[in-house]
C-alpha cells in the first residue's frame, strides 16, 4: 500500500500526523508529507484512518 499527500490540497491541519506520526511529518510551513513509502505492514489501518480524517482530502491511497 502506498499513500501520498497532495501539496496543493494540504492546508496544514496535521490530522494525519496526529493519527500516524510513523507515516507523516510536518514541514516548516505546516504542511504534511509522507515519510515512509510503501506503508509498512501493520500500519495500513492507521494510513486509511489518516486518509479518512483529512478535511481537505489531501491524503490519498495510491492504487497500483
Amino acid at each position: 500500500m502506498r499513500i501520498r499527500v497532495d501539496p496543493d490540497k494540504c492546508q496544514g491541519h496535521a490530522r494525519c500526523v496526529g493519527i500516524a506520526p510513523e507515516l507523516f511529518e510536518v514541514d516548516d510551513y505546516g504542511l504534511s508529507s509522507v515519510t515512509v513509502d510503501p506503508v509498512p505492514e501493520g500500519l495500513e489501518a492507521k494510513a486509511r484512518l489518516a486518509v479518512a480524517n483529512c478535511p481537505e482530502y489531501a491524503v490519498e491511497v495510491i492504487e497500483e
